[in-house]
């Protein structure tokens, strides 16, 4: 009976853990900060994107004003390494292609004058998800072999304008989010792996809430200081996992799978919160400079609440992915080079929520730095066009991950680590 206990918490415990795939924080949402890649975006407050980056600049908006973007992700991203099993045995075939492909991401945000204090405004996006697909046979597969995380936010938000100089904001976040996990099970004992792999996979989805607050500052006409906070976020995922194509030679694990499939799996993990301060300064009349900093709370992100709804299991096991708080840090630019035409150009540095002891296939951060650069024309009086592209580097993200005897010791980094972001929206004034 110790066995089939300790098999099946094996099991819980590596579903639960891969309940963090997919996490990434999203900057590039097409709006007029990606060129610039994010910096000055929470004091730029130009057109109606800021009813989510910053409610409180909706107040300098002198028009109801729609804006509609669109971003395409193409990642490239490729492992190289090995895992080690106690028998010593060693796998070694990773992955020849890419884990991860493109992915569009969409929308828009609107905002309502509705005197000339009192802004009303709404927002409907994602700003958190990934997609991979490693393989069904790839080295790691008792880790992930597929995981996908999709979200998407609606955000009705309000801006007041205090006085001329100070004006205030907040939202309220509705998130929904969905999350997909294939991976293999081990079945094997230590020694000859002669049975072929099970199967598990997670299907489930929760609606969580949160919250935005935002103040821009104006001291002078040319200079401008935008201050957010957006608060965390908690998904809860509440399904049954599912264990299929285990053999009938194999009696203990075919129990095991029948308790796992009549067992409610219960985890629960949090979006960070964040805090962002952005700078807008004039310099001259055509040329313009931003700055950001921010802080992410990812130490909480990585606590995950296992509920064993099982007549043999009590309680529960929290597991602590090692995550830890994260800096931001932006520069960029805008220059007006003729009067319809504004260029833009920023980088920007995130340092990595995680070490590499920690660090797992499943969610494979690292540090990541920006290169980005747009261009905005101004149609006519009513329509602004941009296009915006970012190039992402996200680092080496070296692996060193040890989950015990049936999934192996797994060592290595992704020699391809980039993602090119390319952007495109449009403000319209009514």
């Amino acid at each position: 009976m110790k066995l089939n206990h300790l098999l099946l918490a094996g099991i819980m415990t590596i579903a639960a853990t891969s309940a963090q795939a997919g996490g990434i924080w999203l900057s590039e949402n097409g709006t007029a900060g990606m060129g610039t890649a994010s910096a000055g975006r929470f004091a730029l407050a130009n057109d109606a994107s800021t009813a989510f980056n910053n409610p409180a600049g909706m107040t300098r908006l002198d028009r109801s004003q729609l804006q509609v973007g669109l971003v395409g992700l193409d990642i490239h991203s490729e492992f190289t390494g090995q895992t080690t099993f106690p028998d010593s045995s060693v796998e070694k075939a990773g992955n020849g292609d890419d884990i991860a492909s493109f992915t569009p991401v969409a929308n828009f945000s609107y905002v309502h004058v509705l005197s000339p204090d009192l802004r009303l405004g709404v927002s409907v996006g994602s700003y958190f998800g990934l997609a991979l697909d490693y393989g069904d046979s790839w080295q790691g597969r008792y880790y992930v072999q597929k995981a996908e995380l999709l979200t998407m936010g609606v955000t009705p938000a309000v801006g007041y304008k205090v006085n001329n100089w100070f004006s205030v904001g907040g939202g309220a976040t509705i998130l929904y989010g969905k999350l997909k996990e294939d991976m293999a099970v081990n079945i094997n004992p230590p020694g000859p792996r002669d049975l072929p792999d099970g199967t598990l996979k997670i299907d489930s989805d929760d609606v969580g809430y949160g919250y935005n607050l935002g103040i821009l500052l104006q001291p002078t006409k040319i200079t401008r200081v935008g201050v957010t906070y957006i608060s965390k976020v908690k998904l809860k995922f509440d399904d049954v996992a599912e264990v299929d194509n285990v053999p009938t030679t194999a009696p203990v694990w075919t129990a095991i799978a029948a308790r796992v499939n009549n067992s409610k799996l219960d985890m629960e993990w949090t979006i960070p919160q964040a805090v962002n301060a952005s700078l807008y300064q004039q310099l001259t009349d055509s040329l313009a400079l931003m700055a950001n900093v921010g802080w992410q709370d990812w130490s909480q992100f990585g606590k995950i609440s296992v509920d064993l709804s099982s007549a043999n299991i009590d309680g529960g096991k929290t597991v602590d992915a090692g995550f830890k708080d994260t800096w931001h840090g932006a520069l960029g630019l805008h220059y007006r080079f003729a009067e319809p035409w504004l260029w833009q150009l920023g980088f920007a540095y995130d340092s990595s929520p995680v070490d590499k002891e920690h660090r797992s296939v499943i969610m494979p951060l690292d540090r990541q730095y920006r290169y980005a650069t747009g261009i905005e024309y101004t149609w006519d009086k009513d329509i602004t066009l941009g296009f915006d592209y970012t190039f992402i580097d996200a680092g080496k993200s070296k692996i060193d991950q040890n989950r015990g005897p049936l999934a192996g010791n797994i060592v290595g980094e992704y020699d391809t680590n980039y993602i090119n972001a390319f952007g495109l929206r449009m403000n319209y004034k009514f």
